[in-house]
């Protein structure tokens, strides 16, 4: 059987979010992704039509609680969960990350050692710094100045039987660096510590696979991949039914993941992200893959991947061309290291005047340290008001990159 096409049906692709119609040149992706209509419409008939309280007799009731299971194997079958009761969902990724430290608090010790990254948003830092008011010890797994990377050799190094949990980005929000999540798993073990994996900047960009990245939680926002606005945190089922309980006391400690969403999940957006698999199949049925969902799945995000990696690369080029410009990342994107989230600086430039030059023509960027703050200030880009980030996605056209540069090109010397 040959291979499936990579080669992407874009105005098939683009039919599918309402919002590009518009003709606005949406290129702050990482930000958070334009909504598919199968989506929108399943929010919508949840709304309309079963907008009910979960688990009485009456047949309402049963319709609504059957949709929100349905909801749930859903993305446990997106992230290929091995159980869909490792599945909690709730509003944010930093929602979800305080839930989890909240439930974790209860076991942490004076002396205990948590590490984070300095390139990670501070939804995966934030919720665990909290536990130095408990006696832990934070340390940071900084990012090579020089090579911009992660070096596991430094993460060797932090190592020791008094490290509890690590948490890193599976791929960078600035740098768009795809970090060595499995390697880090296989250090992390060994050393009897746990891993606490953000995939809110890669989820967008490869398929999840939850068991393939070695974590014990992997965690991430719907916004980002096509969905509404919830998100959802994954863990090894052992783990969480060892966590403190955040529900009411007549919960039962093993009622999972019901005991660690606290006034339960968002029925009508859980429902919605049914759409988001869907959507992904039939883009991977389109290309000629076949098997299983998930194998379509998997041949949808290959195509992205090689269609993003054009339109990053035609930038990326672009940029390297001028002399002013530094680009904070991978400087290409042909070796499956990059997502297509572009930041860069320009010399003797504020970055918010980049910005406000290209929104004067619909297209659409941003500027700032998007929450990653501790890394903008490492590398000292506060002085230019953060990082210009430019973020595609699957459904950005080559000629709206072409777009963006011509506009570049009338203030990047």
């Amino acid at each position: 059987m040959p291979p499936p096409n990579t080669e992407l049906d874009l105005e098939r692709i683009r039919s599918e979010f309402p919002a590009l119609a518009s003709g606005f040149v949406y290129l702050d992706n990482a930000g958070g992704s334009m909504v598919l209509r199968r989506v929108a419409d399943r929010v919508r008939d949840y709304l309309l039509s079963s907008s009910v309280q979960l688990g009485a007799g009456y047949s309402h009731s049963q319709d609504a609680s059957a949709k929100v299971l349905q909801a749930r194997k859903a993305v446990a079958e997106l992230i290929n969960a091995p159980f869909d009761d490792e599945v909690v969902m709730g509003g944010s990724t930093t929602a979800l990350m305080f839930q989890l430290g909240h439930a974790i608090a209860p076991g942490i010790r004076p002396g205990d050692e948590i590490i984070v990254t300095n390139t990670d948003h501070e939804a995966n830092i934030g919720a665990w710094s909290r536990f130095q008011q408990a006696g832990a010890v934070l340390r940071f797994w900084n990012v090579n100045p020089q090579t911009l990377e992660l070096d596991l050799a430094d993460l060797q190094n932090l190592l020791s039987d008094r490290v509890k949990w690590v948490a890193m980005t599976h791929a960078s929000n600035i740098l768009g660096t795809v970090n060595p999540v499995v390697e880090a798993a296989a250090l992390v073990h060994a050393a009897g510590a746990r891993l606490c994996v953000d995939a809110v900047a890669y989820a967008p960009h490869r398929l999840v696979d939850v068991v393939a990245s070695g974590a014990d939680v992997v965690v991430f926002s719907f916004y980002k991949v096509f969905g509404p606005h919830c998100a959802v945190l994954w863990g090894r089922r052992e783990l969480l039914l060892g966590l403190a309980s955040l529900n009411h006391y007549f919960i039962s400690a093993q009622t999972i993941p019901y005991k660690l969403q606290p006034g339960n999940l968002n029925y009508e957006l859980a429902f919605g992200c049914i759409g988001i698999g869907d959507y992904l199949v039939d883009v991977g049925k389109g290309l000629g893959a076949a098997g299983s969902r998930r194998r379509q799945m998997q041949a949808a995000f290959d195509a992205f991947e090689v269609h993003e990696n054009r339109l990053a690369n035609r930038l990326l080029d672009y940029l390297a061309s001028k002399v002013a410009v530094r680009v904070i990342g991978r400087r290409n994107a042909d070796d499956g290291r990059r997502v297509p989230t572009v930041s860069f600086v320009v010399e003797g430039q504020q970055s918010e005047s980049i910005v406000s030059h290209v929104d004067q023509f619909g297209i659409g960027i941003r500027f700032g340290d998007f929450y990653a703050k501790r890394l903008i200030d490492s590398l000292g880009l506060e002085r230019y008001g953060g990082v210009v980030r430019v973020s595609a996605a699957h459904y950005n056209t080559p000629g709206e990159v072409d777009q963006l540069i011509s506009h570049l090109d009338e203030v990047i010397v």
